[in-house]
């Protein structure tokens, strides 16, 4: 498949009476598109506000983070199986707006949900201090229950990054930058001389609002399997999950994985990329062995000599990390291993759940337990008053000052487990 991604970078969001880019500027008519993407009786309000890099801007509760795109050529349609019908995508030409992001937030239903600083402390931790963000403030209605409104608020935030994907479409691209991973014979056959090398894509599938969706499938409900690359890019893989903020993966960091970014960099130079194996993380023992069987023979069976495995979450997922990590190095395919860490405020405790000597080559996102003192901040979008009982916080977390304390656990993608974020650690 060969997927061109057409960027259009956006330097600014200002509301205005006109929806439309103007100068890298993204125009927005409030109400007009509120009344677009709002048809849902579970949601009681919907209001955008605009949230700028520097700016004394707090978001909490976030949901999701979601980068507008369009397919202009191709088959298929943006978030396939979600918001459009059940084509195979990744190939043809997609638009991006760049340099923005729609963040939701709101009543959130989980425990689970983070914090982005737009400055101060806090926006060093966090990806997403630097996009301009349309924040999508989305309040559920009286006895919503707790499912409807995880699938409401997730499906508003796609329709109003497909609402703004779509002025896209007949724009010209400030950069193009093409993407292409051939049938696996000819993609063998092209770089015979390098390492023929694999991504291990671990999606968080643990219910409980902790799901990830494939072509608009439950993951938890998939065995391993092999997708291309640029299926991923175009929106095959969207998340649904209210893990903890620092280690999850927005639909925003599926759309733009680093982890594959990077082995196309390298591919055809130093090693031969041949595509993402996607598994699950699963609750119950028996579902990991056969989740990290299927994995290891995947990788046996496209003959790679090594692949990258990232996680997502901590914890009970540490096991299927380490299964698929040692059954993986046991059919002769070297790993490296992508998580964070939960190591104690100190750094002193034992970093995963789980562990094996077959996992000797790591990277870390960081030590999630690092606790931080977050300064009050001008404004606040959303609801403040959950960082008290969000993971990473506690009932002491919101100081009378309005300043937080609290761990980088509860600060959106700051030690997100494929790097997309600032943090890291090494052993010399």
């Amino acid at each position: 498949m060969r997927l061109e991604i057409g960027k259009i970078f956006i330097k600014d969001i200002q509301f205005g009476d006109v929806t439309k880019i103007e100068n890298g500027v993204l125009f927005v008519n409030k109400e007009e598109m509120i009344n677009t993407i709002w048809d849902d009786e579970h949601i009681a309000s919907v209001d955008l506000d605009i949230a700028r890099p520097g700016e004394s801007v707090r978001i909490t509760p976030v949901k999701d983070v979601i980068e507008p795109r369009v397919k202009v050529e191709g088959n298929g349609g943006i978030f396939p199986g979600v918001l459009s019908k059940v084509d195979t995508v990744g190939e043809g030409r997609t638009h991006v707006l760049k340099g923005m992001a729609v963040v939701t937030t709101g009543k959130v239903v989980g425990f689970q949900e983070g914090i982005i600083d737009m400055t101060g402390l806090g926006a060093e931790y966090t990806p997403f201090s630097k996009t301009v963000n349309l924040v999508l403030i989305a309040e559920p209605a009286e006895g919503v229950k707790q499912h409807d409104h995880e699938k409401s608020l997730r499906f508003l935030g796609f329709k109003a990054a497909r609402y703004l994907g779509e002025l896209a479409r007949d724009m010209q691209a400030e950069e193009v930058q093409t993407f292409e991973t051939k049938p696996l014979l000819e993609q063998i056959a092209q770089y015979p001389e390098l390492p023929k090398v694999g991504y291990v894509y671990m999606l968080q599938t643990q219910g409980l609002l902790h799901d990830t969706y494939v072509y608009g499938v439950d993951a938890k409900q998939i065995v391993p399997t092999l997708l291309y690359p640029t299926e991923v890019m175009d929106g095959a893989i969207v998340s649904g999950n209210c893990v903890s903020a620092c280690d999850k993966n927005p639909t925003y960091v599926h759309l733009n994985n680093g982890v594959i970014e990077e082995l196309y960099a390298q591919h055809g130079k130093s090693i031969n990329f041949l595509g993402v194996i996607i598994t699950n993380e699963n609750v119950y023992l028996a579902d990991k062995e056969r989740s990290s069987n299927w994995t290891s023979k995947l990788c046996k069976y496209l003959g790679l000599d090594a692949v990258i495995v990232s996680q997502e979450g901590f914890g009970n997922p540490d096991t299927d990390l380490i299964m698929n990590c040692k059954k993986i190095e046991t059919v002769g395919v070297k790993t490296v291993i992508v998580t964070d860490e939960y190591a104690g405020r100190d750094g002193a405790s034992q970093s995963l759940a789980d562990a094996d000597a077959k996992a000797d080559a790591v990277v870390t996102g960081g030590n999630a337990n690092q606790y931080v003192v977050l300064p009050k901040l001008d404004r606040v979008i959303g609801h403040v008053e959950f960082v008290n009982i969000i993971a990473g916080g506690n009932e002491h977390s919101l100081r009378e000052d309005g300043s937080i304390e609290i761990e980088i656990q509860a600060i959106t993608g700051a030690t997100n487990e494929t790097g997309f974020g600032f943090l890291t650690a090494k052993t010399f």
